[in-house]
């Protein structure tokens, strides 16, 4: 490991844990995340003899990863621990919240899921003594689900599994995944983790089906579908995390440049990369605005990721909606031009996810635990803008994606050739939140249902909470008495028309082109 990387994963490894915990105290204590921010600040100064943030490392209204670091290499520096990390922010941050929140609570130092991310005691009853237990079981709860932080409780025990064979597909949607093993996140929680490349996703169904994959890199919508029983034998399997958000595209040949109206796509052939994946669902719908039947104007071939590209130059296909970096590999080689990204379909739309069976979960909940943490701290360090031209030139090395680092760079800072002579600057082309909210899942659902994949009466709530990770949250919190999130379910719009979990039917139901439902 070279040594700007170590130095890039010293520093991410301090403050992953709490990534987004102010930004939902804000929302808890209704208060403006700016001025929260502001009051941080303010304490900080007195409480850590004059902490130097300035204004701009704030990111304006929302949290930033270089701000959450910053903080923690200067928190714990003022506190004197010897490595900095996690712990040293925490109890920054529960010091500076103290005024904003009023009396504590009394500490209850068995509190067993701060044990995973504060194991020193010491440092954990400062953390409670200063922010009290409810308001700091509603921040965490807010970074990772109950059920999860009470399974990594149990770190202490022995793993019950240390060698693991993980499965991914080479794309840039797995960078979390991918980029915790030579950054060494793995082997910090006692792993030895070997990624396994894998041509399709069908096949990686199959090793997952057959137990010869631990865990897997997944399309999204593939985890409800194998639990269902669609498309292959029926294997209960669970989201712990989506990988990435965004980060897909529809991208054409150039024979098509003059040809942008979807309206005139009659007879066009698209691949997709699985039936059971958004970039099905995603291009599905955007025919189905513009009124084409997705079944019966164009043709959806099944084709590999890494052969688009190919199949592009070829002929076989008129365009696709794949994943990256295949849009932006089109463009380096001058075969394809980039017609539309899927954020401009659905903004934050989840795309792949980090996943295992339910059976694996139950056998070896500490192992599953420890996976958990490598992948969100990778997850955290991905979320950082300023380390994505670093992260592309890890994860395009040929043991991972095997990809011109160039090409790599262009999809994770956003800055990238669309091939009509234009060079875009779009930063949240692709993103690494890994909340699993159901209202995800349910969308999902309601398209499987839409274009006959799924029939009869379906129960999409119930299915999403068994098989995303985040709804088990809820139902922990509201056992345990804690405040709960608002919602596990957020509306969202895909092409300006709103999505409510809780009218998923009438959502169906309104589309003019579908099949029988």
């Amino acid at each position: 490991m070279s040594e700007e990387v170590e130095l890039m994963v010293k520093e991410y490894e301090l403050g992953c844990s709490l990534d987004r915990a102010l930004e939902q105290f804000a929302e808890r204590l209704r208060i403006d995340p700016l001025h929260l921010f502001r009051s941080l600040r303010q304490v900080l100064e007195v409480e850590l003899r004059g902490l130097e943030i300035v204004a701009g490392e704030l990111g304006g209204g929302a949290v930033g990863s270089h701000f959450f670091h910053c903080l923690d290499m200067q928190a714990s520096r003022a506190l004197g621990f010897d490595e900095p990390d996690a712990r040293a922010a925490g109890f920054c941050l529960g010091q500076a919240l103290l005024p904003l929140i009023g009396e504590p609570e009394p500490v209850l130092a068995a509190l067993e899921p701060f044990k995973a991310l504060f194991p020193q005691d010491a440092v954990r009853r400062r953390f409670l003594r200063a922010v009290g237990r409810r308001s700091a079981m509603a921040a965490i709860a807010s970074v990772l689900p109950v059920a999860s932080l009470q399974a990594m409780a149990q770190e202490k025990g022995a793993l019950e599994k240390k060698d693991l064979k993980i499965g991914f597909i080479p794309i840039t949607c797995a960078t979390p995944l991918i980029m915790a093993h030579p950054l060494g996140f793995y082997k910090q929680q006692g792993l030895n983790v070997e990624l396994s490349k894998t041509a399709g996703w069908a096949l990686v169904r199959d090793k997952m089906l057959n137990n010869e994959y631990d865990a897997s890199h997944f399309l999204s919508p593939m985890p409800l579908a194998i639990t269902l029983g669609l498309g292959s034998s029926a294997k209960a399997m669970q989201v712990a995390t989506i990988q990435n958000v965004n980060g897909q595209a529809i991208t054409l040949a150039l024979k098509h440049k003059n040809n942008r109206d979807p309206k005139n796509w009659k007879g066009f052939k698209f691949a997709i990369p699985f039936e059971f994946s958004m970039h099905n669902f995603l291009l599905r719908y955007y025919l189905a605005e513009a009124g084409l039947n997705p079944d019966t104007d164009v043709q959806l071939r099944v084709v590999p990721p890494a052969e688009m590209v190919a199949n592009l130059r070829a002929g076989n296909i008129d365009g696709f909606l794949g994943p990256d970096p295949f849009n932006q590999r089109a463009v380096y080689e001058e075969v394809g031009f980039i017609h539309l990204l899927t954020k401009d379909i659905w903004d934050g739309h989840p795309c792949c996810a980090f996943g295992t069976s339910a059976e694996f979960v139950q056998k070896n909940p500490n192992t599953f635990a420890a996976l958990y943490r490598a992948v969100l701290t990778a997850a955290a360090m991905a979320r950082g803008p300023k380390n994505r031209e670093l992260i592309a030139g890890v994860i395009s090395k040929p043991q991972y994606l095997n990809q011109p680092e160039v090409v790599v760079k262009q999809v994770l800072t956003g800055r990238f050739a669309d091939g009509l002579g234009n060079v875009q600057n779009v930063p949240s082309r692709a993103d690494f939140d890994p909340m699993p909210w159901d209202s995800m899942a349910v969308w999902m659902l309601t398209q499987m249902q839409r274009w006959g994949y799924l029939k009869g009466d379906v129960n999409y709530r119930q299915i999403a909470e068994k098989v995303f990770l985040m709804t088990d949250a809820r139902k922990h919190m509201k056992a345990l008495g804690q405040p709960a999130p608002a919602a596990t379910s957020p509306k969202f719009k895909v092409m300006g028309k709103e999505f409510d979990a809780a009218k998923a039917d009438a959502y169906l139901k309104s589309f003019a082109i579908r099949k029988a439902v």
